[in-house]
């Protein structure tokens, strides 16, 4: 161990840890141990969190030795009331002198506005990281996200798996600690079939590569790219290219501590079964990799990572050859009996599958989007009966037994039923694109008919999850509201579909069931749109100003999401004119002058009033940029509009430095207050430039 500083290793052994939650254990781990380092006074250099399906695992260098000493101030008594009138210490006085362990002469005062006080000014010093770890890592273990903590043997303690080992090293040196009733010490454990005997770390820095010689690869990013690698190498080797889903790669990395990737095949009479639906029984059954050819179409071969290097790996990829059979086997089965059935037939057995009790059933619900689709139909260049339809259909897959037996398929299936049972391709895809986006970063529906099937469902779900009082709190989302609203303005924005967000809102609260009052959570739903909207303006990295700046501007009521971020674009653009600064701290300054005035600044402004040249420059630069500007504005091409509104700082500049708004004369006042608020509202028919930065 250097003098001031060691590298610091903590390693937790347990059994097999959930593997979706080792990635979070980990992270949360390494954070709580720094935490506790950072509360302490501790200073450390970079942390490291590990982990293997067995071990939890942080390394931290440059860890400081010992905490530093630390200066305490601690306030007493009122000088007033510490001393008699001979100035001699009263109780008071004495008292804290003596709970301080010092004399009342070792007291000092501080002067305040509030009077004088005794004081008492020490040093704490600092104790030895050592002795301060055991408590740092057990409140870091103690903040863990298990949800459902397990106990094992005659132990009282609780985790999320049975802990075996703890290995805790500053440089060479054992931490002494008791962590769930297992004793540190530097003895961590190797692979379990290739290397079974315990493994000596003699230094905190040499963990990585002592396990590494176990066969264990214990830093989980480094694991993943492995495998990663290794996927990607066996699929160009098979001639075509491995399929890997990123939470699928996740999954994996946290079931292996050596990964040894092999490959295997399966009967290619198979592939006349729609890839998606055999894609998901080797993912989500059998955690293996498909293979697509150079065309994206699927090879009768797949990946898979093993956790062993097995003396023969063709009995290992025999075995896997014949676990997945039978899984196919099943996807043929239901693929052959699901089309027997046509959608249509399907439908009365909606009525039976309950969305939510308030709400009705699955039925009930299609008839919802049904009509939302149908008062819509046009303004998205689609057929009010054929949105009707497809709407209505849209829900009929879940009762196929495919669906059942791989939930995430809903709306993949339901468009190849469609199309072998000679729907319109158009019909067959929205009963896909109606679910887009189905994840962050997933691209929205491709075709007016989907993206107003988008629309329609998730306007639905809004209205009616609120209606019924179950909106989301704090982090608690069941409905997945947060991303139905994502969606629904994703898709509006960039299917570019001029929406009054209100309306389409409105339009969804008549659909619900009379029971209940959804006509009066339209306001809440439309602000809680809003707030998606900031979040998603902040995620695109649009300062939160301007942001402002178009929403301050607008009526809830007159919100269209294209409308808005048409909006925010041209604010952002304005923002970065030379111009932008000045005019932000004239409107601000026209806003505060109009107030104050109580005056609107919406009458008409008379040329006779204006007496001063500045006054009578400005008067003519707003009424020649006015039909122009409105031009543009009616256009939607705010980003021109506001580009023109700059040319006026000059005469903005020269009115405030040469002009009294707020003259003695009753009608020359009122007329400046008229000539400002035509400025104004010029701005504010695109946005309140007044809520951007002032020039700094």
């Amino acid at each position: 161990m250097s003098q001031t500083t060691a590298s610091l290793l903590f390693e937790l052994g347990t059994e097999e840890l959930p593997p979706g939650a080792l990635d979070r254990l980990s992270d949360a781990l390494a954070s709580g141990i720094v935490e506790g380092l950072d509360q302490a006074g501790i200073s450390h250099g970079r942390v490291r969190a590990l982990g293997a399906p067995r071990r939890l695992a942080v390394h931290i260098d440059e860890v400081a030795v010992t905490q530093p000493d630390r200066a305490f101030e601690r306030r007493g008594p009122a000088v007033a009331v510490a001393f008699d009138e001979h100035n001699n210490p009263t109780r008071a006085a004495e008292g804290f002198a003596r709970s301080n362990q010092v004399s009342v002469e070792a007291l000092e005062r501080l002067e305040t506005s509030e009077g004088a006080w005794l004081v008492y000014r020490g040093v704490d010093t600092g104790q030895a990281t050592a002795d301060l770890l055991p408590a740092i890592i057990q409140r870091a273990l103690d903040a863990l996200p298990i949800p459902k903590r397990m106990r094992w043997g005659d132990q009282s303690t609780e985790f999320v798996r049975p802990v075996h080992w703890v290995v805790a090293l500053m440089d060479d040196a054992v931490v002494p600690m008791e962590i769930f009733g297992v004793a540190s010490d530097r003895q961590s454990r190797g692979h379990r079939f290739h290397h079974p005997d315990p493994v000596t770390i003699a230094r905190a820095d040499d963990y990585e590569q002592a396990l590494y010689r176990a066969h264990v690869v214990v830093d989980r990013h480094e694991r993943r790219e492995q495998i990663r690698e290794a996927v990607r190498g066996e699929g160009e080797r098979l001639g075509g290219r491995a399929v890997m889903d990123d939470d699928l790669l996740d999954e994996v990395t946290a079931l292996v501590e050596w990964p040894v990737v092999l490959s295997g095949s399966f009967d290619e009479t198979f592939l006349r079964v729609p890839p998606e639906a055999l894609i998901s029984s080797m993912q989500g059954h059998q955690r293996y990799f498909p293979v697509r050819d150079a065309d994206g179409q699927l090879l009768a071969r797949f990946i898979t990572i093993a956790n062993i290097e097995s003396r023969d790996p063709a009995r290992v990829i025999a075995g896997n050859e014949r676990v997945i059979r039978p899984r196919l086997a099943d996807a043929a089965f239901f693929w052959d009996l699901d089309r027997k059935k046509p959608l249509s037939d399907r439908l009365d057995g909606l009525e039976q599958v309950i969305f939510q009790k308030s709400l009705g059933s699955l039925a009930d619900k299609s008839r919802r989007v049904a009509g939302i689709a149908r008062a819509y139909a046009e303004r998205f260049d689609t057929d009010p009966d054929t949105a009707a339809h497809a709407a209505t259909l849209s829900r009929a897959d879940l009762l196929t037994e495919m669906v059942g037996e791989f939930p995430e398929l809903q709306g993949v299936m339901g468009r190849y039923y469609a199309r072998e049972q000679n729907e319109s391709p158009r019909v067959a895809d929205a009963l896909d694109e109606i679910y887009r986006p189905r994840f962050s970063g997933d691209a929205i529906a491709g075709s007016p008919l989907g993206q107003l099937l988008a629309v329609a469902e998730r306007a639905d779900t809004l209205m009616g999850i609120f209606a019924i009082g179950k909106a989301p709190t704090g982090a608690k989302d069941p409905f997945a509201l947060r991303r139905a609203a994502v969606g629904l303005i994703r898709t509006l924005i960039e299917g570019e579909h001029a929406i009054n967000l209100a309306g389409l809102l409105r339009e969804a609260a008549a659909w619900q069931p009379e029971t209940l009052d959804a006509e009066g959570h339209v306001d809440e739903v439309v602000g809680f749109c809003l707030d998606r909207m900031r979040a998603m303006a902040l995620e695109a990295d649009y300062a939160p100003e301007l942001f402002e700046a178009v929403r301050s501007a607008l009526a809830p009521t007159d919100i269209e999401p294209l409308d808005f971020q048409r909006r925010l674009e041209a604010c952002r653009a304005f923002a970065s004119l030379s111009a932008a600064g000045s005019l932000a701290a004239a409107n601000k300054r026209i806003r505060n002058i109009l107030r104050k005035a109580g005056d609107t600044g919406d009458a008409p402004v008379d040329p006779a009033l204006l007496r001063e040249p500045a006054e009578r420059d400005l008067h003519e630069a707003v009424q020649s940029h006015t039909a122009p500007v409105q031009d543009l504005i009616e256009r939607s091409a705010y980003t021109e509009a506001l580009a023109r509104l700059a040319e006026l700082r000059a005469p903005v500049d020269r009115f405030f430095d040469d002009v009294m708004v707020m003259a003695d004369d009753d009608a020359v006042r009122h007329n400046r207050l008229a000539l400002l608020g035509a400025l104004q509202s010029l701005f504010l028919a695109i946005a309140d430039v007044s809520a951007l930065p002032e020039p700094g």
